[in-house]
């Protein structure tokens, strides 16, 4: 059986607005992984061109590969000099607490339970 070429994915590629590198770096976050957010600002910076975000963060360009690698473990101000290099700002929202959630669910409407899928299909096969 012949083998089928493949190529590497590389999310920089992808990321050519910033209104993609925004929401991928929103992923990232609400992930929460300091690892994934890490790598993604990583792809940010690769996206962008890490020569221009060294320059614009006044580090170097190989420190910034190291710190924004899968191994890196970037300063808090790193992070804040290459999202500013990116022309973006972290943006801080209040987690809701346990009460407000149980009281937004109780004022939701009743949903109608449906049938499951498989009882349905069940039911289906034997009307027949």
């Amino acid at each position: 059986m012949p083998r089928t070429p493949t190529t590497r994915w590389d999310a920089a590629a992808q990321l050519r607005s910033h209104a993609d590198m925004a929401a991928y770096l929103e992923a990232a976050l609400e992930d929460g992984d300091p690892t994934v957010i890490t790598a993604a600002l990583g792809d940010l910076a690769r996206a962008k061109g890490m020569t221009e975000v060294a320059r614009k963060t006044g580090l170097g360009r190989e420190s910034l590969y190291k710190a924004l690698s899968l191994d890196g473990n970037p300063e808090f101000a790193t992070v804040l000099r290459v999202l500013e290099a990116l022309g973006l700002k972290l943006h801080v929202v209040a987690s809701p607490t346990p009460r407000a959630l149980r009281e937004r669910l109780a004022t939701r409407t009743p949903v109608e339970p449906r049938t499951p899928p498989a009882r349905a299909v069940r039911a289906e096969r034997d009307a027949r």
